[in-house]
């Protein structure tokens, strides 16, 4: 499943194709063809990315929202090239210019402004989001502090914060040193906000490069894929930090990665 930096790699490749332009709208797989119609023709007012939904808003003021799930995946490719495109389509956006097409998300609905903003709501805050006012992380902060569950959950719920995946989870609390069986509540607040800001931090990497690059040495290069982070699928390897060794165990059934010895 993407994480966030890559669903907001998507919103900026939309915007750029189609912003502020009318859009053909249509479902070659058949699944997507009520909804279609309610937004074919009419322009993209933006494209918005929080944590790993997308939101497509019309000028209708109607929304196209987007969760890739495991499967989706999303197509970009100039429209003379239209007949390269093959497979399942649920839905295609294009100009006289450009196609955007979806295969296989879990969710793809056309929704309004009052179900969109209680989508929002129920959010957490975006790390690739702008916060001048550092509300996001003043509300990440506090949902935080105030829960019992332990901290390697509450990465991964996107009610606490969006766009986390098993990634980013793994190497954002080894960066810390920080235990994932630690609770929330547990956390001191300085070291929530040094969490937010470091996922802030190596999200932007994601967001600018397309890859999930953590370690240090290595944030402003495009390494090989085996070497680009701490602990994430290196279970049974030396920590590269210290004389320890990586582990797995599963949390909530997803795989968690750690070095007990440099997050204690």
């Amino acid at each position: 499943m993407p994480e966030g930096h890559s669903v907001q790699r998507t919103a900026d490749e939309l915007n750029k194709l189609f912003k502020n332009k009318p859009v053909q709208v249509d479902s070659p797989q058949g699944r997507f063809a009520s909804e279609a119609k309610l937004i074919t023709g009419k322009k993209i007012i933006r494209v918005r990315a929080i944590g790993k939904q997308l939101f497509i808003d019309f000028e209708n003021k109607l929304t196209c929202r987007v969760h890739l799930g495991i499967y989706g995946k999303w197509r970009f490719v100039p429209k003379n090239k239209e007949e390269t495109l093959t497979g399942a389509v649920r839905v295609r956006f294009y100009d006289s210019e450009n196609i955007a097409d979806l295969r296989g998300p879990t969710v793809c609905e056309v929704i309004d402004t009052k179900s969109v903003k209680l989508i929002e709501r129920r959010l957490g805050p975006d790390p690739t989001n702008p916060d001048p006012k550092k509300l996001q992380l003043a509300k990440f902060v506090d949902r935080v502090l105030s829960s019992k569950s332990s901290i390697g959950l509450l990465l991964m719920n996107q009610d606490v914060i969006s766009g986390i995946g098993n990634v980013y989870r793994a190497e954002i609390l080894f960066r810390a040193g920080i235990s994932p069986h630690v609770l929330g509540n547990q956390l001191t607040q300085g070291q929530v906000v040094a969490l937010w800001e470091d996922s802030v931090r190596l999200m932007k990497v994601g967001v600018k490069t397309g890859f999930m690059i953590t370690r240090e040495e290595l944030l402003t290069k495009k390494p090989k894929k085996a070497d680009r982070n701490y602990v994430y699928k290196r279970e049974g390897l030396g920590c590269l930090r210290c004389s320890g060794t990586v582990v797995i165990e599963l949390m909530a059934t997803r795989k968690l990665y750690w070095c007990p010895g440099c997050q204690r």
